[in-house]
């Protein structure tokens, strides 16, 4: 049997529950600071977007919310829930779970890509042309 997921030693449920500055306190020191100098009204516009997708999933509808904002703590409130986080190209679809409170959405969806070389091909350099082919 699986444990149940707990968030310094309380579960997503009773994390649902507690106020925002209760639930802030649990938080490491630069997420704690955003969330009690208060939510910049873009974050807010995302939390009830979040919070109509909540309850249109309820309803057995099929909802992803897309974001830009990379720099929204999760809090307990968006577990569950599908997010297509923007990462400077495209949306990367989300599902976010427990485990991913306190964090921030960009963390999730990286910018950059690992480069990944081809092998050179005939004509990549001067002295490639007097490769013999197989």
């Amino acid at each position: 049997m699986p444990r149940a997921f707990t968030f310094r030693g309380l579960t997503v449920e009773e994390l649902g529950k507690l106020p925002m500055d209760e639930f802030a306190k649990l938080l490491p020191s630069r997420q704690r600071r955003s969330l009690l100098r208060g939510l910049p009204p873009r974050h807010k516009k995302l939390l009830e977007k979040l919070r109509r997708a909540h309850r249109a999933i309820k309803k057995g509808k099929k909802v992803t919310v897309r974001t830009h904002d990379r720099d929204m703590v999760i809090l307990p409130e968006m577990v569950e829930l599908p997010v297509a986080i923007h990462n400077g190209k495209e949306f990367i679809p989300v599902e976010i779970r427990p485990e991913m409170i306190g964090h921030y959405l960009g963390e999730y969806a990286p910018p950059c890509k690992k480069v990944m070389h081809g092998n050179p091909g005939i004509g990549a350099t001067k002295s490639s042309a007097y490769v013999p082919l197989k």
